[in-house]
């Protein structure tokens, strides 16, 4: 009789294991993608430059573009998003960590490759480092881009557009669902890091190029999102290098001298910019000073200083540029992220994003890549939360914002940096010479 009862309660037992281990568990092992209200992410497309490209650190690489903003809005709302990928250390010339005591730089000469060249569509992410403006509609090579009728051609063109059209022919061709597009960046951007020594896309001609993109994006009757273009003095490129410096065995506070437009002079902090590109000029590649800056007789040179003149007309060259997209985006329905003032307020306040809190600061701050104008894998997932909350606002759509904290940082620091004589990183000659943007 106990044996019955025994064999009775294990058929029992396996009868429903063999219940409950059937049963459908579909929606707890694959959950849905978020609501996205009036938007549809089935085609997204993404068109600009660099920042669009998940560029870092000089260089657009695979473990880096996977966090492209794009990318990880694509993630959250479990769409497609094909990206043309390059192998580690990228195509470009990556600047890497040589040391932490003290704190120094160094490029890698090695390159990687394009991996999915042979991807039979045009590719989700178009964005394409160095591009200007002019490049949306017009470039369909490297030798008709904006760049090389300046005399400066870039292949990461033929890399990406693979002969397929412009990035808004391949843009069309994907009869996209959703848009984005950030472009104009370089046509101020480049004048900046130069100096104000290369020219700049003035005001008329950017509202006449974006213009013709805007009416191009209105034609495609989908949803449109554009960003406009950020402060030069929100980056480290521009803030990690005071126009004065120290002297060592007094304390005492030293203006820099500089090569400006109306001749050499002393710099004044909170008016003159000295680009992180001064470094390898005022550093030799151990540290130690070289001289320049320190007199009139060994200023620092033209190109690493945005006196306060040059820096004011980029500033009002901005202003202009956002008026238009502004402009733009309200006589289309667009929406527009407005990048300017948000990193206007990072740049004064900082930002905690999930329990952590990032700043402009080089390095330190984790919200920029080492090239000092590129964001890190977490300043990227920042930025993809204002496109996404800016998409969730118009067209109610329930998206929920990147956890900040689940990005892995692109910068691992063992302690905390030191840096040279100067207070600021050393960076050798010719590790910021071939960032495009």
């Amino acid at each position: 009789m106990k044996l019955i009862n025994k064999l009775f309660l294990t058929g029992l037992l396996l009868s429903l294991i063999f219940v409950f281990g059937c049963e459908d568990r579909t929606e707890l092992n694959q959950p849905q993608a978020p609501s996205t209200g009036q938007v549809s992410f089935e085609r997204f497309v993404v068109l600009g430059n660099s920042l669009t490209a998940g560029y870092q650190s000089g260089s657009l690489y695979k473990s880096a573009q996977d966090y492209s903003f794009g990318k990880q809005i694509a993630n959250i709302v479990k769409t497609n998003f094909e990206q043309p990928y390059a192998s580690d250390p990228g195509l470009g010339t990556r600047i890497e960590i040589a040391s932490l005591s003290p704190f120094a730089l160094k490029y890698n000469t090695n390159q990687g490759v394009p991996t999915n060249l042979n991807y039979a569509a045009p590719y989700n992410n178009l964005g394409i480092p160095g591009a200007f403006a002019y490049d949306i509609i017009n470039t369909t090579k490297t030798s008709d881009s904006y760049s090389a009728k300046a005399g400066k051609p870039n292949p990461l063109f033929d890399v990406i557009l693979r002969g397929l059209g412009s990035q808004f022919k391949q843009a069309k061709a994907l009869k996209p669902t959703l848009l984005f597009c950030w472009i104009g960046n370089n046509d101020i951007l480049g004048h900046a890091t130069s100096g104000g020594t290369i020219p700049y896309t003035t005001p008329t001609m950017f509202a006449a190029l974006w213009k013709q993109i805007a009416d191009s994006l209105a034609s495609l009757k989908t949803k449109v999102v554009i960003a406009n273009i950020p402060s030069v003095t929100a980056i480290p490129f521009f803030t990690t290098v005071p126009p004065v410096t120290k002297n060592p065995s007094t304390g005492q506070i030293i203006p820099l001298y500089g090569q400006t437009k109306t001749g050499i002079r002393q710099l004044v902090l909170g008016q003159d910019l000295v680009t992180l590109q001064a470094l390898s000029v005022m550093t030799d590649a151990n540290g130690n000073p070289t001289g320049y800056g320190l007199s009139s007789a060994k200023p620092l040179p033209d190109a690493v200083v945005l006196d306060k003149d040059e820096a004011a007309n980029v500033q009002t060259v901005i202003a202009s540029y956002n008026s238009t997209l502004a402009s733009l985006a309200n006589a289309n329905g667009f929406a527009l992220v407005d990048v300017n003032t948000f990193f206007n307020n990072v740049a004064k306040n900082g930002i905690i994003a999930d329990g952590t809190k990032f700043t402009t600061e080089f390095v330190n701050g984790g919200l920029f890549s080492l090239d000092g104008v590129h964001p890190t894998n977490q300043g990227y997932a920042i930025v993809a939360n204002e496109f996404i909350k800016v998409i969730n606002q118009k067209w109610g759509s329930n998206i929920p914002l990147i956890n900040v904290s689940t990005v892995p940082g692109s910068l691992i620091l063992a302690k905390k940096i030191q840096k040279s004589v100067f207070g600021t990183p050393i960076i050798p000659k010719g590790t910021l010479d071939n960032l495009l943007f």
